[in-house]
């Protein structure tokens, strides 16, 4: 038996909220983004529906806080979102919907709003857990802007920076990690027995800090993600879900989990990751059959990796094709398709519990 390799744990209770978190516009549990107030002051929120046929398809809404609205501000949201194409957004992509929005701070909101989680914020997560595990803070962690846009294999340009395109994606990254607020039920695994839960209010991260080398004094990261294209040279964060880590329940990753962004490509489109953090998610929601097996609906899986096209044949190749991609790096042994009595086909993994481990 291999050795297990060098290693860091991610939160379970993370791990299991992700892909649920991180629905995708066209997922058929989620709802039109709609402009609510409640006697904390208004928000811009987004309902994921419950999937009653799966416990880990649970409700959660994902919220953006309005603070310190003008009325003055108010009207011009209100009017801007009326402006959202709804059906253009779910059918030909978020910008598309969003081409009548002009004012840039509620685009980028609304942009925020429904991509939230999407692969590459998830990579940035999981780099951030390492970090945890190394610089042995609890979950307060501190880095460089550019130690982070390395380790997503941007390049540099030859000051020996990063395009501001790039610095701006970043900035707006982290901040929406850490104001996109996210509510469920505190015991969302067993909400078929707990109708009447606790409810939990959280940030994916909180942003506690960051420095700015050369800048004038008065930068601000919100407004930076708002109107303009900024970063700050350093950040230090905390992350929310780390009770379940320091009680070691987690899972492990390898610490050579690798975060590059594949150039030209939208971040959407990154289905190794997609398939990967769902299937860590399903080895903490279900048990490992001998340690290394699960098996999983390929309706849930085609779902959860955003293949909701009529095409199934392109659904199918994509699939199996990310499969081969997660055999290649080491995750899986093997994967094949289980015909059961019900038309609806089961897809058994092969999990390396060497690569990928429950704790």
């Amino acid at each position: 038996m291999k050795p297990l390799e060098a290693a860091f744990p991610v939160d379970s209770q993370l791990l299991m909220v992700l892909p649920r978190a991180s629905a995708s516009i066209r997922n058929p549990d989620v709802r039109l983004p709609i402009l609510r107030s409640d006697a904390n002051g208004y928000y811009l929120e987004m309902r994921v529906e419950a999937d009653a046929q799966d416990e880990s398809e649970f409700a959660v809404i994902r919220r953006v806080p309005l603070e310190n609205l003008t009325e003055e501000e108010l009207i011009e949201l209100k009017t801007e979102y009326a402006k959202l194409d709804w059906a253009a957004c779910v059918r030909k992509g978020v910008s598309n919907g969003l081409e009548k929005v002009h004012d840039r701070r509620i685009q980028r909101m609304f942009m925020a709003l429904m991509t939230f989680l999407n692969p590459r914020q998830i990579s940035i997560v999981l780099y951030l857990y390492k970090l945890a595990a190394q610089q042995q803070n609890g979950g307060t962690v501190t880095f460089r802007s550019n130690d982070l846009l390395e380790s997503l294999g941007y390049t540099r340009t030859k000051d020996g920076g990063f395009a501001s395109k790039l610095r701006s994606q970043l900035n707006r990254d982290l901040v929406t990690l850490h104001r996109t607020e996210l509510v469920l039920a505190q015991s969302f695994k067993k909400m078929h027995q707990n109708r009447g839960a606790k409810v939990m209010i959280k940030s994916i991260l909180r942003i506690k800090d960051y420095e700015v080398d050369t800048a004038p004094r008065d930068f601000d990261i919100t407004k930076a993600a708002d109107y303009t294209y900024e970063l700050a040279d350093s950040y230090t964060i905390s992350l929310e879900f780390f009770d379940s880590s320091r009680n070691g329940d987690c899972v492990l990753f390898p610490n050579q989990f690798d975060i590059t962004q594949r150039l030209g490509t939208n971040a959407k489109c990154d289905y190794k990751t997609k398939l990967l953090i769902y299937l860590a998610s399903r080895m903490k929601w279900d048990s490992l059959t001998d340690g290394q097996f699960i098996s999983v609906s390929k309706r849930y899986l085609f779902k959860n990796l955003d293949l909701l096209g009529s095409n199934s044949s392109r659904n199918n190749q994509i699939l199996w094709r990310t499969v081969d991609e997660l055999k290649a790096d080491g995750y899986l042994l093997g994967a094949q398709e289980l015909s059961g009595k019900s038309r609806i086909s089961t897809i058994q993994f092969q999990i390396d519990s060497t690569k990928l481990k429950c704790k």
